[in-house]
């Protein structure tokens, strides 16, 4: 099945997507790229032109995310520091690569099946108390640095990577969390276009749909951050979006295994 040709026709659509998405990531702390990349990788994109307007989305909906936990007090810069610290420099040095279509939907797949992963765990560990336990820095460095790495290359912040190992291992609450992986998100993803920019590869979408997704984007994270930092309930909300992301990350692999077959 070919790829539909990105036209204003579909912007409707689009737009209603990317405000499902940013509700429904930023209410746990996420910025929604790997969503993003899932909505765009269905149209006749460039896979840098979707890995970097992803990443600017992402920017602005885990700043509006972390704005949102920061105000109800769930921030802690103790669990936040090292995972920054090393992350950021990784994420310009993945922002600088340039891999080839079939990588590039090899890794998006992956992260898709992340996200779903993390998206199921965030359910299953909503109860369970703390381990009490320091955040160990020989673990928090190479995982900061190969989060890093990863977003600046595939095109995402990070956070879905990073909020399992954190629910895991129970280095904070689930809105501390949330607040953590806003705050690298949106690091990483400032980075990642940084890295971008210096590499030559910094393309977006056209002007004028790009603000529209931007808007639709804006509303879905204030709406989804607002739930997320006062409510912190949309469990059918994610079980369908979980749905969404596998069958798309499926249908990645699918293309990836017919190219080289």
């Amino acid at each position: 099945m070919g790829r539909i040709p990105l036209s204003w026709a579909n912007a409707i659509p689009i737009g209603l997507l990317i405000f499902i998405v940013a509700g429904v990531y930023s209410s746990v702390g996420l910025g929604g790229a790997s969503g993003y990349l899932a909505i765009l990788s269905l149209f006749s994109i460039p896979h840098d032109v979707m890995a970097t307007s992803a990443l600017c989305l992402n920017l602005l909906v885990a700043g509006v995310a972390f704005w949102s936990f920061r105000e109800k007090d769930f921030f802690s810069w103790h669990l936040t520091w090292p995972f920054m610290a090393t992350s950021i420099p990784a994420a310009c040095l993945g922002g600088l690569c340039k891999i080839s279509f079939r990588a590039y939907s090899l890794l998006l797949g992956m992260v898709l099946i992340a996200a779903v992963i993390r998206l199921m765990m965030d359910r299953q560990n909503e109860e369970r108390p703390l381990n009490g336990k320091t955040l160990p820095l020989k673990a928090a460095f190479p995982v900061g640095v190969g989060i890093g790495f990863l977003a600046g290359m595939v095109g995402i912040g990070g956070g879905i990577l990073l909020g399992p190992l954190a629910l895991l291992y129970r280095w904070g609450g689930a809105k501390q969390i949330a607040a953590t992986t806003a705050l690298i998100i949106f690091v990483n993803s400032m980075a990642g276009l940084l890295g971008r920019y210096f590499g030559g590869n910094l393309r977006v979408l056209s002007p004028w749909f790009f603000i529209f997704v931007i808007v639709a984007a804006l509303w879905g994270g204030l709406l989804g951050s607002h739930l997320g930092a006062n409510f912190f309930s949309n469990r059918w909300l994610k079980r369908i979006l979980s749905a969404i992301l596998a069958l798309i990350a499926i249908k990645l692999f699918f293309t990836v295994g017919r190219g080289m077959a």
